[in-house]
C-alpha cells in the first residue's frame, strides 16, 4: 500500500530517512532545546504578560480615554472596555492565523522535496526576536507605537512563529528513533515551560514585588519605571535576547534532512502541487486526514483558550501583573509536568486514547474556570470568601482559579505532545513533511477560527464569559471526529 501511494503521489521526494538515538542523543536533545529557545516568547508575550497588557492598558485605556463610553457607570465602562480589549486580541490572532493557514502547508510539502529547514528557521527566529525586542516601545498614548503598528508587528511575529512550528515539527521524525519521539516531544515542551518559569520568577522578584510591597528591594530593580508600564514591556526584550543567545544549540546539532542547493522556488511550487494532489487523494490516507480534521477543530479551541485565558482573567477577575505573573509561573511549572505526563500517557495508552482523555478533561476544566467570578465559584454554589490576609490570592475564587490553571496547563501541554505523536503514527512515512504542513492548518487555523468565535460571541453578547464559552464547541467537534479514527494506516506502520 505504501508503495502504491508513493507511485500515485509522484517520485519527486527524497526518501524518508528516519532518526537514530534516544531522548538525550545529540539530535534528539537539540530538537527539544529549540522549544526552550522559542516557547518563552509564546508563553510570555502571546499568553500571560504582553497580551493582557495590550488588551487592558493599550486597547482598553484608549477606549476609555476616547469618551466612547461616557454615560456608563465606572463598572459598566470597565466591562465594556475589557470586552473590546478581549475582542481586539482575538481579532489580531484571527488575521495572523488566516495568513499562516493558507501558506504554511506548502512549506511542509516543500520540505518533502528537499528544501532545508534551518535557513527558514533562522530567518523566523531572528524576526521574532527583533519584534519581541521592539515591544519595549509599546507605550500607551502618543509616545510609543500606535495600536495599528503593534498589531502589525504582532501579526508578523505570529506568522513567523507558525512557520517555525511547521519547520521544527517536520524535523521530529528524524530527530531520534520512533519509540523515543513521544518522550522527546514531551521533553521539548517541558524545557520551554521551564525556561519561561525562570523568566516569570525574574519578573516578579525584580520588578513586580518591589513595586507592590517593597520586597526584596524598595523599588523595581535596574531602573525599571512601573509608572510607564516597563514591568510589562521588558518581557519583550527578555524573550528576544534569550532567543538570539540560546538558539545556537539547535542550529549546531539539529538534524536537517533537506538537500543543500535545493531551489526554494521549485520546491515550494512542486510542494503546492503535491498538497493539492494529496488532498484530492485523501481516500488513500483516510485516517490521517480524519486526524487532521479533528486536530483542526480542537486545536482551534486549544490555542484560543491558551491565548485568551490570561486576557480573560486579567479583565474579568481584575488580576494585576503580580497575580498574572504568579499565575503564569504556577501554570508554566505545571506545564513542565504536563509535557512529561503527555509522553508517558502516549506510551501507556497510545496517542489516540491519550487525546480523548485529554480533550474530555480540558472541556470540564474550561467550564469550571468560567464558573468562577469575583463573587463566587461553580456558578454561585461556592461564595467567594477571604481565606487569609495576604495581598494576593486571598479569596476562594482566586485559589480555585489557580487550581483551574494548573489542570489546564497539564492537560493542554499533554495534548500538544500527544497530537504531534499521533501524526507521526498516522502520516505516511514518505510524506511526513507534507502532512506536518497540513497539520499546520490545524495549528494555524487555531489562530483565527477560535479567536474569531471568541471575538464574535464577546461582541454580540457584551459578556466575556459567553465569549470564552464558544471555545467548547470546537473541543466537542474535534473530539467527535477523533473518535471515528479506527486504526493506523499501513503506510504509518512502515515507519
Amino acid at each position: 500500500m505504501a508503495d502504491a501511494v508513493l507511485a500515485a503521489a509522484g517520485s519527486d521526494r527524497p526518501a524518508a530517512s528516519g532518526g537514530e538515538g534516544g531522548v538525550f542523543s545529540k539530535t534528539g536533545f537539540a530538537w527539544a532545546w529549540f522549544e526552550a529557545a522559542r516557547n518563552p516568547y509564546y508563553i510570555l508575550i502571546v499568553i500571560y504578560v504582553f497580551a493582557p497588557y495590550f488588551a487592558r492598558d493599550i486597547v482598553g485605556a484608549d477606549i476609555l480615554a476616547s469618551g466612547q463610553l461616557e454615560g456608563l457607570s465606572p463598572e459598566a465602562a470597565a466591562a465594556a472596555a475589557g470586552a473590546e480589549g478581549q475582542a481586539m486580541v482575538a481579532s489580531l490572532s484571527k488575521w495572523a492565523g488566516l495568513v499562516a493557514a493558507f501558506t504554511a502547508p506548502f512549506l511542509g510539502a516543500a520540505f518533502d522535496r528537499g528544501l532545508r529547514r534551518k535557513p527558514l528557521l533562522l530567518v523566523c527566529l531572528s524576526l521574532i526576536s527583533l519584534i519581541s525586542i521592539s515591544l519595549w516601545w509599546a507605550i500607551p498614548g502618543p509616545e510609543g507605537f500606535s495600536t495599528g503598528t503593534l498589531m502589525l508587528l504582532l501579526i508578523i511575529a505570529y506568522v513567523a512563529y507558525a512557520y517555525s512550528e511547521v519547520s521544527h515539527n517536520s524535523m521530529l521524525p528524524d530527530a531520534a528513533r520512533l519509540d523515543a519521539l513521544p518522550a522527546i516531544s514531551g521533553l521539548a515542551l517541558a524545557l520551554g515551560n521551564a525556561v519561561a518559569t525562570v523568566m516569570f520568577i525574574g519578573l516578579v522578584v525584580f520588578f513586580a514585588l518591589p513595586d507592590a510591597i517593597g520586597w526584596p528591594a524598595p523599588q523595581a530593580l535596574f531602573g525599571i519605571d512601573t509608572s510607564q508600564y516597563e514591568q510589562f514591556r521588558i518581557a519583550g526584550p527578555i524573550c528576544g535576547v534569550w532567543m538570539l543567545l540560546s538558539m545556537w544549540l539547535f542550529f549546531a546539532n539539529g538534524r536537517d534532512t533537506g538537500v543543500k542547493g535545493t531551489s526554494a522556488v521549485r520546491a515550494i511550487r512542486e510542494g503546492a502541487i503535491g498538497v493539492f494532489r494529496t488532498v484530492r487523494q485523501a481516500a488513500h490516507h483516510k485516517e490521517a486526514f480524519k486526524f487532521l480534521i479533528a486536530r483542526m477543530l480542537y486545536a482551534d479551541g486549544m490555542a484560543a483558550l491558551l491565548m485568551m485565558g490570561a486576557v480573560y482573567v486579567s479583565l474579568f477577575l481584575g488580576w494585576n501583573l503580580i497575580e498574572l505573573t504568579i499565575y503564569a509561573i504556577w501554570a508554566s511549572a505545571w506545564a513542565v509536568a504536563g509535557g512529561i505526563f503527555g509522553g508517558w500517557l502516549d506510551q501507556k495508552m497510545g496517542p489516540k486514547n491519550a487525546l480523548v482523555l485529554e480533550l474530555i478533561a480540558i472541556v470540564l476544566i474550561l467550564f469550571f474556570g468560567l464558573s468562577i467570578t469575583k463573587d463566587s465559584a461553580l456558578f454561585g454554589l461556592i461564595p467567594n470568601q477571604q481565606v487569609w490576609d495576604v495581598p494576593f490570592f486571598s479569596g476562594t475564587s482566586d485559589l480555585l482559579y489557580l487550581v483551574q490553571g494548573a489542570l489546564i496547563a497539564v492537560f493542554a501541554t499533554a495534548n500538544i505532545s500527544s497530537s504531534r505523536s499521533m501524526l507521526v503514527h498516522v502520516a505516511p512515512a514518505h510524506m511526513r513533511g507534507e502532512f506536518f504542513g497540513l497539520y499546520a492548518i490545524a495549528g494555524t487555523v487555531t489562530v483565527w477560527l477560535g479567536p474569531l468565535m471568541v471575538e464574535q460571541f464577546t461582541r454580540a453578547s457584551g459578556d466575556q464569559r459567553i465569549g470564552m464559552s464558544a471555545i467548547a464547541i470546537l473541543f466537542f467537534l474535534g473530539l467527535a471526529v477523533l473518535l471515528t479514527i479506527k486504526r493506523e494506516t499501513p503506510a504509518a506502520k512502515a515507519l
